[in-house]
């Protein structure tokens, strides 16, 4: 392997930031554990990593293809890997208060139809290819991998987002069951009320 156990954790840093911002994947995992908890979302998690294979495969092959093309084109790739985080990172926070929505196809009950909406939901974006073909390059010399390499990446790739999005979906799940339980959320309720009465009768004594 010529990549270091460095790149590749600070590669699973980055992927583990990226899912961390709510796109697609979360609207579609939220939409059915809403509607099905944890047993309806898990499926589409497992939909969801066959675009997170392909995407990033494509891309270092697509990449490697280039510059061995174009000289220079890593170069230039490294810097549009910057803006493209940098760009990122503008927008997330200039949007840090908007909502995310649901779309009732993604609800449909069944394991198999939460496969296909993951898939329908990671492959219906072609721009990814065109986000890993600017990030990959950040973090690697595409130019220099191996195929241990190239699997060790792909497998950070599908790994990260995928215990991200069982654990999301999970929460959401326990969340869904809280809110629909009337003992849970009396008792909810009773320790939220406690806890503000506490606080109004310490304020007047800070």
């Amino acid at each position: 392997m010529t990549v270091t156990p460095y790149e590749l954790l600070l590669y699973a840093g980055a992927l583990l930031i990226l899912f961390l911002t709510p796109g697609p994947v979360w609207v579609a995992l939220t939409a059915r554990a809403m509607s099905g908890g944890f047993h309806a979302a898990w499926p589409l998690a497992l939909g969801v990593v066959v675009g997170d294979v392909l995407w990033p495969f494509l891309a270092i092959l697509g990449v490697t293809w280039i510059v061995s093309v174009f000289a220079g084109f890593m170069t230039v790739l490294r810097v549009v890997a910057s803006l493209m985080f940098l760009g990122m990172g503008v927008l997330i926070i200039r949007n840090a208060g908007k909502t995310i929505a649901t779309d009732s196809r993604l609800t449909r009950p069944g394991m198999w139809a939460g496969f296909v909406a993951g898939i329908a939901v990671i492959l219906g974006n072609p721009k990814a290819i065109l986000f890993y073909m600017g990030v990959l390059p950040g973090f690697f010399d595409l130019t220099a991998l191996t195929w241990p390499d190239i699997a060790a990446i792909v497998f950070l790739s599908l790994v990260v987002p995928l215990i991200g999005n069982v654990v999301l979906a999970f929460f959401i799940d326990r969340a869904r069951r809280l809110l629909t339980s009337p003992t849970a959320l009396r008792r909810t309720n009773l320790i939220a009320g406690s806890l503000l009465i506490i606080v109004g009768v310490i304020i007047p004594f800070v």
